[in-house]
């Protein structure tokens, strides 16, 4: 049985208090085909330059694909939106339950577009194709209080870090098991007083035969092998190995206890697996004092390695104070990391070392409920704190998104991921170090290629949306799944992924973002202290020389702006009108 095809948005106005039903622009499928990729189609056309990102002109997007409950994997939605933590566009995706659940109550929508500023704290209830705008009840309550207000329904909601817009929250799903978790949607969601996404909706039937087919050639991918076998916790083994785990806030690249905090321990303490049937069991769960928990390799890299703390249980409880507080753990670790860094040198007073998981906690605390000059600013990124204390060097940003914990001194085809990532720094657009380190340096123009190629198939895998993992099994980036939704004539699905990645980049490039903007900062260039990289720095004129070529192969001019000719052969003209010199 063919799926029914998904060619509607619902758009809710939470000022006026609406609920609207409008197609998808003629074409607009074909060019963008979903999540991603329509997604920012709708925002670049929602939003004005210089829109405040907690402001009522902002508009946030959750959005699904033409596929959403059908591949195999994890099943994922897009929330899509400006970012107040970067100013820059932000998709961010979250798995489990939520988005079959919202696939199947959307109906014939391909999701969900919210505008506007609600009087008081609300919910959307999504069900039968149609939204409801209901009284929260449950503002001030944890991710995980939230949830289980419902116990009949998926929520994605925020916690009380996204109430107080702090410029990291997320947005929760499966009672704080998942997270979109990057550069601030849940604070946006909070800035209009929107506390959850309830939906009430049965995961879709159909492509029977297809999904069968794809799901046993995905568990014999090596990609499927290891995620049944460890899941993303083994990465923070990976990163050691090679000498790109961040340690100590970015003084190193090499912990001594990674088996404590790592996929050694989470096996042994594991009391099953994330899901029961499933492609993929997901990740492991474990028993803590403090409830069911499902570690992620972040977890360890971020709040273990990261702040120099080796016991697991500790570590775990900063992860889990995170997930209830709806606030992304990697920009909490940099959060905590800054600190500890700025209190050695002398650019405040707050007595805090690494090692240290009750100072760290309590910490996040103070940030997630904005009680005190500090936790005020760390709550707006670690960028917003160095502007307010000093110590603008401490802890590595990229558009002032903090990196996370690959170290890109260890592997140098990271520093051009972060760096030209189109939400900041972003190991999930492309994670080139995996090859690069079996390769050798690759020399600024492969370097280059690699990069484009992952974040380009990368756009194509979210606009689907299909979980990134999934991406080894697919035959023809999609095709053969696209036909079964009417988009056989997507045409070369190559270039919907570049032609996707350009209108992020034109959506920056709108707000001001440049060549100075895709750069690394001096941290960088500061010696790694340990590991097998030890004295490793990311040289200025070779990443210099990433850049340029990384320019060239997209067809964009010196300052990083795509060209006219660009433009012309991604048939994207029509976003271009704020751009006089594209039409010379």
């Amino acid at each position: 049985m063919a799926p029914p095809i998904a060619d509607r948005l619902l758009t809710v106005d939470l000022s006026a208090g609406s609920v609207e039903s409008t197609p998808i622009p003629d074409g607009w499928r074909q060019r963008y085909v979903g999540g991603k990729g329509l997604g920012a189609r709708y925002l670049y056309d929602e939003l004005d330059a210089g829109v405040d990102p907690l402001g009522e002109e902002n508009a946030i997007l959750f959005m699904l694909g033409p596929l959403s409950g059908y591949l195999p994997g994890a099943s994922r939605y897009a929330a899509i939106t400006k970012s107040p933590l970067t100013g820059c566009f932000l998709d961010s995706y979250a798995g489990g339950e939520f988005p079959d659940s919202l696939a199947g109550a959307l109906g014939s929508h391909m999701g969900l577009l919210v505008t506007g500023i609600a009087s008081d704290p609300v919910h959307l209830v999504i069900e039968d194709g149609s939204a409801t705008i209901e009284a929260a009840e449950t503002w001030g309550a944890s991710t995980v209080e939230t949830a289980r207000a419902f116990p009949n329904a998926s929520v994605a909601c925020i916690g009380p870090a996204g109430e107080r817009q702090i410029a990291y929250a997320t947005i929760a799903s499966d009672a704080g098991d998942h997270h979109a978790g990057r550069g601030g949607a849940g604070a946006v969601m909070g800035s209009k007083r929107l506390k959850a996404i309830i939906a009430k909706g049965d995961p879709p039937d159909g492509l029977d035969d297809l999904r069968e087919a794809y799901t046993t050639k995905y568990r014999e991918t090596s990609t499927g092998q290891w995620l049944r076998a460890s899941g993303t916790v083994e990465t923070i083994d990976f990163a050691n190995e090679i000498g790109a785990l961040s340690t100590r806030g970015w003084s190193g690249g090499h912990f001594d206890e990674t088996d404590e905090v790592g996929i050694t321990t989470v096996e042994d303490r594991a009391v099953g697996r994330e899901y029961a049937e499933a492609t993929t069991p997901g990740g492991y769960r474990v028993a803590t004092e403090e409830g069911d928990y499902v570690p992620r390799g972040a977890t360890a890299m971020s709040l273990g390695a990261g702040l120099d703390i080796d016991d697991f249980d500790a570590v775990a409880a900063l992860g889990q104070t995170c997930d209830r507080l709806g606030i992304d753990l990697i920009s909490a670790g940099s959060a905590v990391a800054w600190t500890i860094k700025a209190n050695a040198a002398d650019v405040l007073d707050r007595p805090l070392s690494f090692g240290d998981p009750d100072g760290a906690r309590a910490l996040l605390g103070e940030i997630a409920e904005r009680e005190s000059d500090l936790g005020d600013a760390l709550a707006d990124g670690v960028e917003a704190a160095a502007t307010q204390f000093g110590g603008r060097d401490l802890v590595p940003t990229v558009k002032s998104m903090e990196l996370p914990a690959y170290d890109p001194r260890g592997a140098q085809s990271m520093a051009l991921a972060y760096a030209t990532s189109d939400r900041g720094a972003c190991h999930r657009r492309a994670r080139p170090i995996e090859r690069e380190v079996f390769d050798g340096n690759w020399g600024a123009d492969r370097t280059a290629a690699e990069v484009i190629r992952e974040q380009d198939q990368r756009s194509i895998l979210w606009s689907l949306i299909a979980d990134d993992f999934f991406g080894d099994a697919l035959d023809d980036l999609g095709r053969e799944w696209l036909e079964s939704v009417s988009l056989e004539t997507v045409g070369e699905l190559a270039t919907v992924g570049e032609r996707v990645w350009n209108v992020t980049r034109l959506f920056n490039v709108r707000e001001g973002i440049s060549r100075e903007d895709d750069a690394l900062p001096a941290t960088l260039q500061e010696p790694l202290g340990t590991g097998p990289r030890a004295g490793a720095v990311v040289d200025s004129d070779d990443f210099d020389s990433m850049l340029d070529a990384y320019y060239r192969r997209r067809g964009w001019d010196e300052n990083g702006v795509p060209t006219a000719q660009t433009i012309d052969r991604l048939d994207l003209t029509e976003l271009t009108e704020d751009f006089d010199h594209l039409h010379d």
